[in-house]
């Protein structure tokens, strides 16, 4: 993840004249506005990778909202966090739609990127809501204003009254825009599991996937279980999604037998919960979550494009 620019950098990237009071001034007032930015850096970050969905186009989002900080007349903001925030938001909003129109050249499924979440469980929220795959999978249907208004309520636990002012809007729209949002997506996902139930499913996935048990492997699906895989053109993967307990435990079983003999397996944490990593010595091969209702596991989201590996590799 890129941080902001330290003292040391701005100063060096100005060749900053120290004899020279007024451009010690500067230096000093964008150190400052370096330690403000840092420290709400983590929730901007949280909020535009909720938004788009990748590591890469969250990063660009919080760089521009650093470059924009900087050029700010800071001196009549009164709220640091409420500017930040909305700068984030209105550039994530205005990056969705041309996301979108990349994705529909995207080769097979497209999934979100996993980021790891050990050390920050949240990645700055309150709330792990929106933050699991099968979450950000699902708000994929929504509008961007839809998304921005979840994201920001049900992530953040913002206020309405706020969430009318970032989107530039009503109190009762922005209400509207969150119904609308819960509304879609109600009907298409199960209640979500606790992490310590997500953790045992995974741990009963990989030792029935270790011993190739198909029978026992089935046992842990539902009947109406799906496989959404994303290799992104770049390595072999399913280019629809496998859907029904026999077929997803079939595919799962040969899925991983062509990561080889030497593939490791290893449980980790991502995006709130468990993973899968599946690695061959120091390379990462792929990364699978599960979501769960009932007991079971319902879907399976096997992330493989090397291109979504790298903030994983590099953590």
């Amino acid at each position: 993840m890129q941080n902001v620019p330290t003292v040391g950098r701005l100063v060096e990237s100005k060749q900053v004249n120290f004899a020279d009071p007024t451009e010690r001034t500067t230096v000093s007032q964008l150190s400052q506005a370096a330690e403000v930015f840092e420290s709400n850096r983590r929730r901007l970050f949280g909020i535009a990778y909720r938004m788009l969905g990748t590591v890469a186009d969250a990063e660009d989002i919080v760089q521009d909202a650093w470059l924009r900080w900087q050029a700010t007349d800071r001196s009549v903001v009164l709220n640091t966090e409420a500017f930040l925030v909305t700068t984030v938001t209105r550039l994530s909003i205005n990056a969705v739609t041309s996301a979108r129109v990349r994705r529909e050249s995207y080769i097979g499924p497209w999934l979100p990127e996993l980021v790891p979440t050990g050390d920050d469980p949240s990645l700055g929220a309150e709330r792990a809501e929106a933050l699991s795959v099968a979450m950000l999978t699902l708000m994929e249907q929504l509008s961007p204003s839809e998304r921005a208004v979840y994201v920001l309520r049900e992530a953040f636990d913002y206020p309405f009254r706020q969430i009318a002012e970032v989107l530039e809007t009503s109190e009762a729209n922005a209400r509207q825009l969150a119904r609308r949002a819960r509304d879609h997506l109600a009907g298409q996902r199960r209640a979500p599991a606790q992490h310590q139930e997500i953790s045992r499913l995974l741990d009963a996935f990989l030792s029935a996937a270790r011993s190739g048990n198909l029978d026992e492997l089935e046992r842990l699906l539902a009947q109406d279980v799906v496989s959404i895989s994303d290799g992104g053109g770049k390595v072999t993967a399913a280019r629809q999604p496998v859907t029904g307990r026999d077929r997803v435990a079939r595919f799962l079983l040969g899925a991983l037998r062509q990561f080889g003999q030497g593939a490791t397996f290893e449980i980790s944490d991502a995006n709130g919960g468990s993973c899968l990593l599946i690695e061959q010595g120091d390379e990462l091969l792929a990364m699978a979550t599960v979501s769960s209702g009932e007991g079971v596991i319902d879907g399976i989201y096997l992330v493989r494009n090397p291109d979504k590996l790298g903030s994983v590799q590099s953590s």
